[in-house]
């Protein structure tokens, strides 16, 4: 069968889309916000824009929009030239004190990024990872049987967020009764700009603030209790790993656990929502998919998180005066990644509004660009929506989605707040 477009037949866009306007532009329906980008691609793949206005930040220089794959793999590849040391997940210059805390090792640049993620990475073992396989089939499993007989339920809640948030937190020796508390944090921090999650807009850097160093105590405390009795979670291996005399300070480790939980978290079940709308859009590619699970979920999984691509964007700032896809940028300047934009580059991908779940190759950044800042996570994320499709198309091979995604107003994350499925009960035990 042959695949079918996602985007809303002959989109067009006319004029300059204004890709600062937070709750304009970035609100539009997806079929237009692709269109957009395509004229833009077309256009100006390198477009310059004053940057979003936020009440709480005063309003910077502007920032050079990045939106063909070619450019995007060229700054990934040279992160002595295009840094994250400034911010990396906001185009808004943010205290240095504010990036550390919230952006760990995405907001820095070697050799401390370099340090850190070696670290870091002692927790992250192949071996390690492995004994993961049976949590997350565990997990899954569980998720599926407490909805198979509501015949209903909402994706987000219900099933997407589950997953993820008791991995990270079961890894790191959270207890089950933490959960929601980090839950909530999360969805604060990467959904401060939507006023489902942060009503007070005069008081967002307040609220990320206190979500942050709340979860940030909570990571000490337990790093405390590790320390002196150590398990076998990955907490107790980052207190106690030392590379060359070094060992991660409270700080360090209350850092990258607000990473972890919020990237291992809100990117995956985003990724695992927008899979089933897309699923439901594309009842085809559900067929080809049920049709030959094993043969088509690798695929299936890196075409999910092509499409949806749940980090929109990473910030870059240039270290000293250079060109980039033919433009001249000088010191200073910001660099904005857009890899939801460099995803659907025609010169990269066929028919690239189109949802295809064998589609290969599929060299997609849904997971970064290359270089030191590809996400450390991406296997874990890849193995859990693995898990979790198989179990949905094997146990509750009819679900779709009965209304459209109630969408995340952010230009940072794409996201989905809430979609209502629907599925014959009962199910396959």
């Amino acid at each position: 069968m042959a695949p079918t477009s996602t985007a809303a037949e002959g989109s067009t866009w006319t004029g300059r889309p204004d890709l600062s306007d937070i709750s304009g532009f970035w609100t539009l329906p997806v079929a237009e916000r692709a269109a957009a980008f395509a004229a833009l691609r077309e256009q100006e793949p390198i477009a310059f824009y004053q940057e979003p206005q936020q009440a709480y930040l005063p309003r910077g220089a502007g920032f050079w929009a990045v939106t063909r794959l070619d450019d995007l793999l060229t700054a990934s590849r040279t992160p002595g030239l295009f840094t994250s040391g400034k911010g990396s997940t906001s185009i808004a210059d943010f205290p240095p004190e504010f990036i550390e805390f919230f952006g760990s090792m995405i907001g820095m640049d070697d050799p401390r990024h370099a340090r850190l993620r070696r670290i870091v990475s002692r927790g992250f073992t192949p071996k390690r990872l492995g004994a993961l396989t049976d949590d997350v089939q565990r997990t899954a499993r569980t998720i599926v049987d407490d909805v198979i007989d509501a015949g209903e339920c909402d994706a987000v809640t219900a099933i997407s967020a589950r997953l993820p948030l008791k991995i990270v937190c079961d890894m790191m020796g959270v207890p089950e009764s933490q959960y929601e508390f980090v839950y909530h944090r999360s969805n604060i921090i990467l959904g401060a700009g939507d006023p489902d999650y942060v009503p007070d807009a005069d008081n967002i850097v307040t609220a990320i603030l206190t979500a942050g160093g709340e979860l940030a105590e909570l990571m000490r405390d337990l790093g405390r209790l590790r320390t002196e009795k150590p398990t076998d979670d990955v907490t107790s291996a980052l207190v106690n790993a030392e590379i060359d005399g070094e060992r991660l300070t409270p700080d360090e480790l209350a850092s990258f656990f607000i990473l972890l939980v919020v990237a291992g978290n809100e990117t995956t079940r985003n990724a695992i929502s927008w899979g089933l709308h897309l699923l439901t859009e594309n009842p085809d590619q559900r067929a080809a998919w049920l049709a030959d699970i094993d043969g088509v979920t690798p695929t299936a999984v890196e075409e999910i998180v092509r499409w949806a691509s749940p980090v929109i964007f990473m910030r870059r700032t240039v270290a000293s005066d250079t060109v980039l896809g033919g433009q001249a940028m000088s010191e200073g300047d910001k660099v904005v990644l857009f890899y939801w934009a460099a995803n659907r580059d025609p010169a990269h991908f066929a028919d690239p509004d189109m949802f295809d779940v064998r589609r290969s190759p599929n060299p997609h950044v849904g997971f970064g660009g290359p270089g030191p800042h590809f996400c450390l996570g991406a296997h874990l994320a890849r193995r859990e929506m693995s898990v979790m499709f198989r179990e949905l198309l094997t146990r509750v091979p009819d679900i779709h989605a009965t209304a459209q995604p109630d969408r995340l107003q952010s230009m940072f994350i794409n996201g989905i707040k809430r979609l209502p499925v629907a599925f014959t009960p009962g199910g396959v035990r």
